[in-house]
């Protein structure tokens, strides 16, 4: 194994971590999210990466989940713009210290931009600094997996990236509009899909926390009737 020194992942410290942090919660109100429904929970890991303390912590549990999963080992992991960005980088240069061959060119920095830019060298019109190798793709939250989907096709157009997994920090475990399953439609690109954390093991415990009113929990319970790969209670 190339890269040495890098804890095991600890499923319950990191569900601790989420649910200590407030990385996900309820709404008295429903708010629309970017896929467009409504939703009375959510999940924001922007409130996390505010803070560079806290960044270090979420990008070490990265690192080990994926030390844990993946085999052949990653040369690159890059955030999903712009909900990933920061964990991603700061993932993929703790990652690439661990290595036994890190120095100079040794491992990238990359990072995909949100829109691509229209002058300049071509190969710097989708990415700040390209990925190589083999490539992991992270994801902060997937609800229906749209932007995911879209980051993977472009990295998979990418010349000298093998694209070898999807990471989601939390799934919200929602299925998309056409019935699949994010992890499905991943799969479908020849992509395995891997999530850190799931929406139906967290919900519970945020709620025994938080302990939102009844009518929160039966919007949430409702959505998970309508949208949810599977049922949950709460109450």
């Amino acid at each position: 194994m190339d890269n040495i020194g890098i804890a095991q992942f600890d499923q319950n410290a990191f569900n601790n971590f989420v649910l200590e942090h407030n990385a996900i919660g309820f709404f008295d109100k429903a708010i629309k999210l970017k896929s467009g429904r409504l939703s009375h929970f959510y999940v924001n890991w922007r409130k996390v990466t505010k803070d560079a303390f806290r960044t270090e912590q979420l990008a070490k549990f990265i690192i080990s989940y994926v030390g844990d999963n993946l085999q052949p080992i990653p040369d690159c992991i890059i955030g999903v713009p712009e909900g990933a960005t920061k964990s991603a980088e700061l993932a993929q240069y703790l990652w690439a210290r661990e290595s036994v061959n890190y120095g100079p060119g040794s491992h990238p920095l990359p990072m995909m931009r949100a829109k691509p830019k229209e002058h300049g060298d071509p190969k710097d019109k989708y990415y700040v600094g390209a990925p190589r190798g083999r490539t992991v793709i992270l994801e902060d939250v997937t609800t229906t997996g749209d932007s995911l989907l879209q980051a993977i096709d472009r990295l998979l157009e990418t010349d000298g990236v093998e694209l070898i997994a999807a990471i989601g920090i939390t799934n919200r475990m929602e299925k998309r509009d056409d019935g699949r399953s994010v992890e499905r439609a991943v799969a479908e690109r020849n992509v395995a899909y891997f999530a850190m954390s799931n929406a139906l093991e967290l919900l519970p415990e945020a709620y025994k926390r938080l302990q939102p009113d009844d009518d929160i929990a039966r919007a949430v319970e409702e959505e998970f009737e309508k949208y949810g790969e599977q049922p949950l209670k709460l109450r």
